[in-house]
């Protein structure tokens, strides 16, 4: 077998293979015994007809579509494996001429790779990075000790037009808002919940009485297609009523668990504010140290390995989609105004920094020598299953090889992070 492999661009290989015909014969001679092994021939038992019985039955053609497939198989994968290269899509097969009997066989097949990453100093770059302290504030505590109390709050029908304080629940839209998309809110009136002047327009409303408004949003507002514009609204005032707040006290504190007083809730509210903070920090922390490192990589990133990730980040738009606003995705799209077409081009980029940032941290965790052992990728699977009703009936559902090669490469990238995360500049 003789073979060339040609670097082609955007992280495309393509190779030309030439198979002997002293190969091709014994591909052949391999296909007839296949093939013949399933053979009922008249006067013979089955699958132990001579050769040439078997040929004159079976007839050239399906001999050599057969012979052709195994031969090209075989050559293939015995040449990315011996070669190192590694495939990030199915293979494109071109044979160069017709496949014949005792003639040699010729083909190309053109595949797309993982791109070379050429790193750089990621821990010069990762130093130069800076951990921000946390600290949680007396306002958040009491925001936080606030909601409590709501969320155990007893509520009654108030039958009389909406007044400050009351718990009140819309309905509402916006032609020039996500394509007239209509949104439900409940709130206490008067909170400063939404954009300024929202909720004034709201007080006098009576459950089941719809108005219509316009406002203009703040020009620093974060939605820029907005800031600064004059926006129409509908609404439609659902319920208005009266919310009753618990005491905030040592019996209010005992009723929520294991608090002797307040002063232990508050306690609990503090360290849970506190490690909420120093996951968002270690959130933040992590993704400026990709950006930084991958926008020092140049690579070309096959065609194929974009749109299979494009595909991934559209199944879980659609998922969203379906789970938030109880819509199909067809009625989605035509409230905001997109075309399939646009929106597949708009998820280019977040797929392209995605498919980067995987191979980046996939590099990094070769050179640093980050290990998974069997153990931890048995717990993480065992804890995959744990949270399906049967174990048993999970893992008919479930691809366990596809899981833990799934949790394996989770686990890498965790420790890869935390291996990066012990390079940045830790502010005391």
């Amino acid at each position: 077998m003789e073979f060339e492999i040609k670097k082609l661009p955007k992280s495309q290989v393509e190779i030309e293979i030439k198979i002997s015909s002293s190969e091709f014969q014994g591909a052949v001679d391999k296909a007839i015994f296949r093939l013949g092994q399933n053979l009922e021939i008249e006067g013979f038992r089955k699958g132990k007809a001579p050769k040439n019985i078997i040929e004159k039955n079976l007839g050239q053609d399906i001999i050599l579509k057969t012979a052709s497939q195994s031969a090209i198989k075989e050559s293939y994968l015995k040449i990315i494996s011996e070669n190192k290269i590694k495939a990030t899509s199915n293979p494109e097969i071109k044979i160069l001429s017709p496949p014949k009997i005792g003639d040699e066989l010729s083909f190309k097949v053109k595949i797309s790779v993982f791109p070379e990453i050429i790193l750089p100093d990621y821990k010069k770059i990762v130093a130069g990075c800076e951990k921000r302290k946390v600290s949680v504030g007396e306002k958040e505590i009491k925001d936080a000790l606030s909601w409590l109390q709501r969320s155990r709050a007893k509520f009654s029908q108030i039958v009389r037009p909406a007044q400050k304080n009351d718990f009140i629940e819309i309905e509402f839209s916006s032609p020039n808002v996500e394509g007239n998309l209509k949104k439900k809110d409940s709130f206490l009136l008067g909170q400063g919940h939404l954009i300024p002047g929202f909720e004034e327009k709201l007080e006098g409303m009576e459950a089941g009485q719809e108005k219509q408004f316009s406002l203009q949003f703040p020009k620093e507002h974060f939605q820029k297609d907005l800031a600064g514009k004059e926006v129409n609204f509908e609404v439609k005032m659902i319920s208005v009523q009266k919310m009753e707040l618990p005491e905030l006290d040592d019996q209010f504190a005992k009723s929520l668990g294991q608090f002797e007083n307040l002063t232990a809730l508050e306690r609990n509210v503090n360290q849970g504010l506190n490690l909420e903070k120093e996951l968002q920090e270690q959130q933040r922390l992590r993704q400026e140290i990709i950006e930084k490192i991958i926008n020092e990589v140049s690579c070309e990133l096959p065609e194929a390995l974009i749109a299979e990730e494009q595909s991934r980040l559209l199944e879980g738009l659609k998922k969203e989609v379906a789970n938030k606003f109880q819509i199909s995705f067809e009625e989605y799209l035509r409230k905001i105004k997109e075309t399939k077409e646009n929106l597949w081009q708009s998820l280019k980029k977040r797929a392209e920094i995605r498919i980067k940032g995987s191979l980046v941290l996939n590099k990094i965790s070769t050179i640093e020598n980050i290990k998974v052992t069997e153990e931890e990728i048995k717990d993480g699977t065992n804890k995959v299953l744990a949270e399906h009703q049967s174990a048993e009936e999970a893992k008919k559902g479930i691809d366990l090889e596809k899981l833990k090669l799934y949790i394996e490469n989770d686990i890498r990238n965790e420790k890869t992070l935390e291996k990066l995360e012990s390079f940045s500049n830790k502010k005391p």
